[in-house]
């Protein structure tokens, strides 16, 4: 997804960060490229900054920069530098401001040498441990929580690299899936609950890869060997993969909206596909009420499996009525009203010849604050659509998210404030409709999942009090 400024992105949540590793017993000419290709494949989770940190047995050099993954590095980044092993992170910030300094990997040296961490996900106990740290002298250099880690990495690291990497994450809790350098020794690490993804794979010739989706693994031509545990330390280094679980009493929770929305459709997460899942929801929003209309729509990119399994459901014909412009580039500024009525159509625009005169059936992904859905209700009834029927391939969004998604304080979100027919009227659409929490449960193929945004219930109970408004939280 592109990041565009609140009046055009004022409908979504925002993505979180991905991570890649690359470990290999040998110097690779080609390390840098394999690290710039698998964040290719994972920039639709944060366009931000971009971030490549290299080892050459041991000595690490990292390049990063504020941007997409190709405008942060050159031909020559690509080419000279040289290496055994690296980790990549693109970000979206969701704790710390947007800046250069908060981009990662970040690293530094300690008792055990160099090292370099990416981070997706979010801390929940950051102010505690903050205040902790710093009453111990900590220096800190960035606001993001990860830093976090690394001091309570330096910390921890007089007893070795395993009890170092154990005790710190015993110590932090939230949301996170991990890659670290810790010399030549690549890392990784999710969380006890595994609400962030993380995998692995394996490259012929014995090069092994972590990744945020199984799509980085394809890019690099890696194959999927399987998903880290939730609570499971990887280690990596010339004997193979080492594996610790960590934490054995954990309670298996992954981020639904992974499958909803953020992650890319041709990526599995614990051996769920992610299309089948957004095309699966489209059949259950028919079952659940059924309507009579001429065509579906979907909304580009994330709501289109929804419409075709919608339309496959009804069958009712699907249309490709919504055009996204793919070329807007990372901001887009309104310096007046009426241009900030107009905004939307710079993202998105309706075919007039597939809507003109016909009862529409619109999906999306989500619905979270309703500005933009209203704006394109109203797009297509411009272009001529008789009836506009909206459809959310996601349960009612209610509260907002502690782990690292962006999706607003709970009195911006709609569905937390309004009921459906108040929504429905909102937007000014002819009907409305959500996915029920029990046909997403369905699609998933269980309960296990992290769906606090729905129900308020988290897979963390112990979290700090506090709310996405709260400054500490960006501490």
């Amino acid at each position: 997804m592109i990041m565009e400024d609140n009046n055009l992105a004022e409908d979504k949540m925002e993505e979180e960060c991905g991570i890649f590793g690359v470990y290999s017993k040998e110097v690779r000419d080609d390390i840098m490229g394999l690290g710039y290709y698998g964040l290719f494949a994972l920039q639709h989770r944060g366009q931000e900054s971009a971030g490549l940190t290299v080892s050459n047995m041991g000595v690490l050099e990292t390049i990063k920069g504020m941007g997409l993954v190709s405008e942060v590095f050159t031909d020559k980044d690509l080419t000279e530098n040289k290496g055994n092993a690296l980790i990549g992170h693109v970000r979206y910030s969701t704790t710390g401001s947007s800046s250069l300094m908060n981009a990662q990997p970040l690293g530094g040296y300690f008792m055990l040498g160099q090292f370099a961490i990416a981070h997706n996900g979010n801390l929940v106990n950051t102010a505690t441990l903050r205040r902790q740290l710093e009453s111990e002298s900590a220096v800190f250099q960035t606001t993001t929580d990860t830093e976090l880690i690394l001091n309570l990495l330096s910390r921890y690291s007089r007893n070795g690299i395993k009890s170092m990497i154990v005790n710190t994450m015993k110590t932090i809790k939230g949301s996170f899936a991990l890659v670290m350098l810790i010399g030549d020794k690549l890392i990784g690490v999710r969380d006890p609950n595994g609400i962030r993804p993380l995998c692995l794979g394996k490259i012929n010739g014995g090069t092994y890869v972590l990744a945020s989706e199984t799509c980085a693994l394809d890019t690099v031509d890696a194959k999927f060997i399987r998903d880290i545990e939730p609570g499971e330390i990887v280690i990596i280094d010339s004997d193979g993969v080492d594996s610790i679980k960590y934490e054995k009493n954990s309670s298996k929770a992954p981020c639904s909206f992974e499958y909803i929305y953020f992650a890319r459709p041709d990526t599995k997460i614990d051996g769920i596909d992610v299309y089948s899942v957004r095309h699966q929801t489209g059949k259950y929003l028919y079952r659940q009420n059924p309507i009579e209309a001429d065509v579906v729509i979907g909304v580009p990119d994330s709501g289109i499996p929804a419409a075709i399994g919608y339309s496959e459901e009804s069958k009712i014909p699907y249309g490709i009525g919504l055009v996204k412009n793919k070329y807007i580039g990372r901001t887009f500024i309104s310096p007046s009203q009426e241009l900030r009525e107009k905004s939307v159509k710079v993202k998105l625009n309706a075919i007039k010849k597939v809507v003109e005169g016909k009862r529409v059936v619109v999906i999306d992904d989500s619905l979270v604050r309703g500005t933009t859905s209203k704006k394109l209700v109203k797009m297509l009834r411009e272009a001529g659509a008789k009836e506009v029927h909206f459809r959310s391939a996601s349960p009612v969004v209610k509260n907002e998210c502690y782990f690292g998604i962006d999706i607003a304080t709970k009195k911006e979100l709609i569905g937390s404030k309004m009921s459906l027919e108040e929504i429905r009227e909102k937007i000014d659409a002819d009907s409305l409709d959500y996915l029920t929490l029990e046909n997403l449960k369905l699609t998933l193929g269980g309960t296990n999942f992290c769906m606090g945004c729905f129900t308020g219930n988290y897979p963390i109970t112990d979290m700090e009090n506090k709310s996405l408004e709260d400054e500490d939280a960006d501490l």
